[in-house]
């Protein structure tokens, strides 16, 4: 079996190398907490673009700190109950994507929410980064993380979702790749009333497992520069890693109630397996792991299939 990682049977039993902070859930309670003072204010406003058989609006609502955050928001042409629906996430560095890939949803009954994150290559913010976002905040007080935000705003969109008099609350459901993965878990483990989850490959975890080995790429090569050029004596490199910690997303799984699916491809070198692994031990739900041995953090064949026939279950 291909690998660049642990063997899978370690695999299966690795419970991450990134320190946890002692007061990681008051960290998040605390977080939680400021969201609720955050009116969510939204907005829903017809989309250029329409089709025959749905509707499409771009969504505006207050995510953390007051940030106008923005969203795509399609639903079937004709609601006659409560419906489900997706509140789904993208990759690093990205934005939405086109209206077109989530029509299928909408055609099945199903809302989706689709949220750009804030200061990423979408419409949420004018200071756009593609790279440098995880991390942004590293050198300032934990409460500065770029990461601590966009979790919140993942988790205000979810309940923005469930606020709505067409959605069925016990039907919301989160989907994501990469970064989308991580931040489908995370709003998941701090709005524990989603209903399941599927993450692809998801990032921010265990960030200093990707270190140790020397193997992360792309948005993990920050890790590199920020040592390189904030700490190259690697005098507060166990602050950085227990900074790190408060955005790991393998403990926050241990929060999440609804079902979680995870795919996993075995030669990922940019979210290692070992990173992934690490979150998937922790979750104490109804859970289900993908494997795609001879895939790496790429499209997988079949798989979007799959995430459909998932959606069809919400």
């Amino acid at each position: 079996m291909p690998s660049l990682d642990m063997p899978l049977e370690c695999l299966k039993t690795y419970k991450g190398t990134n320190p946890r902070p002692e007061d990681f859930d008051v960290y998040w309670e605390r977080a939680l907490r400021e969201l609720e003072k955050t009116e969510g204010d939204v907005e829903i406003i017809p989309s250029e673009f329409q089709v025959p058989y749905a509707k499409c609006y771009d969504l505006i609502f207050k995510g953390a700190g007051g940030k106008r955050i923005y969203a795509k928001l399609l639903t079937p042409k004709d609601i006659n109950e409560e419906i489900p629906a997706i509140v789904e996430f993208h990759g690093y560095g990205g934005y939405s994507k086109d209206w077109t890939t989530k029509l299928h949803y909408a055609a099945a009954g199903i809302a989706v929410f689709s949220m750009d994150c804030r200061d990423q290559l979408g419409n949420t913010g004018s200071d756009n980064f593609r790279r440098g976002n995880l991390i942004r905040g590293l050198s300032e007080e934990a409460d500065k993380l770029y990461y601590r935000a966009v979790f919140l705003d993942a988790v205000k969109l979810v309940q923005t979702a469930m606020s709505m008099e067409f959605i069925d609350e016990e039907r919301v459901a989160t989907l994501g790749i990469s970064q989308g993965g991580a931040l489908a878990l995370a709003a998941a483990a701090l709005e524990p009333r989603v209903s399941s989850t599927f993450s692809v490959y998801p990032f921010l975890c265990d960030y200093k497992r990707v270190w140790e080995m020397d193997l992360g790429e792309s948005p993990y090569e920050e890790l590199r520069d920020y040592f390189r050029f904030k700490d190259p004596l690697h005098e507060k490199e166990e602050e950085i890693f227990k900074k790190l910690g408060y955005i790991d997303v393998q403990y926050l799984a241990p929060r999440i109630r609804g079902s979680v699916t995870v795919a996993t491809g075995l030669v990922d070198r940019i979210c290692p397996p070992s990173t992934q692994f690490a979150m998937y031990n922790r979750l104490e739900t109804e859970k289900n792991m993908l494997i795609y041995p001879d895939f790496g953090h790429e499209e997988i064949f079949g798989l979007n299939d799959k995430v459909f026939q998932w959606a069809l279950t919400i």
